[in-house]
């Protein structure tokens, strides 16, 4: 049995929006036979278990920053917005370049707000995205600053042991990002909850690394610097906590789950996002899925999904959107939006049309 956590929650004056967004996966395929070769399990077996067919992996001159600069970059050109126009800049991620700086440092830097934009970093590991965009909209809420970047962004590959079939199979690498600035009457952000438990820190973790335990000869010879979890009790996690706090969340914003017009879950197995929506009453065809092809990008997963849909044409002006991540901690974000299109004072680029975002 799982134990409760704390939630955090709150409903907003849909006063901040997402103005933007964008992505960013690398150009490398990486198939089934590949992963499942080294973990001693086949593409039938990946595809049964989990429902991933590819997922990308970066180059190894690419670090986490790579892929959230070009993915800011995106998320801005659709907003009609520059750097110059940023007064903060969050990066989520549990992978990032290196201990410090932040990585959200090196990315204003990249895109040229490393003056004046101020930069930091949010690690809820999976979840992370959402705990960044919940935590920057009440920022601007109380701010004359009107524009900032969310990204979320991981290269999961640097940190996966290639002989665990519950973990090398799953992962991909990208990074995806949204501009939030002034929403119109009725549109917008309106309703938040965040998570914590833990008591179940445990079921994800890298366990080596860090003050507590630093790397030795002796962590690194028992694979102790890799990503490690316990796939059962996750999928326990997500059925007896995550999936009940989403009806009550929705419930307790005035709405149903037929009210949901788009449903953006964390794309952690395909398998677990089916029993999750069908559980909730949220039809296949309102919920977004992008494992398939990318696998589960961690804190990018949220996001790279969302812009994938915002770039299908999807999400149309006042449409209901429902944001759900849930990840290592263990953490869990909920956000409950208006989708505002198109925008306030751009419109939106030339080809502002899906294309696969590889960068």
């Amino acid at each position: 049995m799982i134990s409760t956590g704390t939630a955090r929650h709150g409903r907003t004056s849909g006063s901040i929006a997402v103005l933007g967004t964008g992505s960013c996966l690398p150009s490398h395929v990486v198939g089934n036979d590949e992963v499942g070769a080294a973990a001693g399990v086949t593409d039938e077996w990946i595809r049964r278990k989990t429902g991933i067919t590819a997922r990308r992996r970066a180059k190894p001159d690419e670090a986490t920053s790579d892929l959230a600069i070009a993915a800011g970059r995106a998320a801005m050109e659709a907003a009609g917005i520059t750097a110059a126009d940023l007064s903060l800049i969050v990066v989520a991620t549990s992978t990032p370049d290196q201990p410090q700086p932040p990585t959200a440092s090196i990315v204003a830097d990249g895109l040229g707000a490393g003056h004046g934009a101020a930069a930091f970093d949010v690690n809820a590991v999976c979840s992370g995205f959402v705990f960044a965009l919940n935590t920057v909209q009440h920022v601007l809420a109380g701010s004359d600053s009107p524009y900032a970047l969310v990204i979320g962004a991981d290269v999961y590959s640097r940190i996966l042991d290639p002989a665990d079939r519950r973990t090398a199979i799953l992962f991909g690498d990208g990074a995806g990002a949204v501009v939030l600035g002034p929403a119109r009457p009725g549109r917008g952000l309106l309703a938040s909850r965040l998570a914590g438990f833990g008591a179940e820190r445990d079921l994800i973790e890298v366990p080596a690394g860090g003050s507590r335990r630093p790397t030795t000869p002796e962590t690194l010879a028992a694979g102790l610097q890799y990503f490690h979890m316990n796939g059962r009790g996750v999928r326990d996690f997500v059925t007896e906590v995550v999936t009940p706090a989403i009806g009550a969340f929705v419930d307790d914003a005035g709405f149903t789950p037929a009210d949901i017009d788009h449903f953006v879950p964390h794309q952690a197995n395909g398998r677990m996002l089916d029993d999750l929506s069908a559980t909730l009453g949220i039809g296949a065809g309102h919920t977004h899925f992008t494992y398939e092809d990318f696998g589960n990008t961690g804190s990018a997963s949220v996001p790279v999904t969302l812009d994938h849909a915002a770039r299908s044409g999807r999400l149309a002006d006042g449409d209901l959107v429902l944001l759900a991540a849930f990840g290592g901690g263990m953490a869990m974000g909920l956000s409950l939006l208006r989708w505002q299109h198109p925008l306030p004072t751009h419109t939106a680029p030339t080809g502002y049309t899906h294309t696969t975002p590889f960068c």
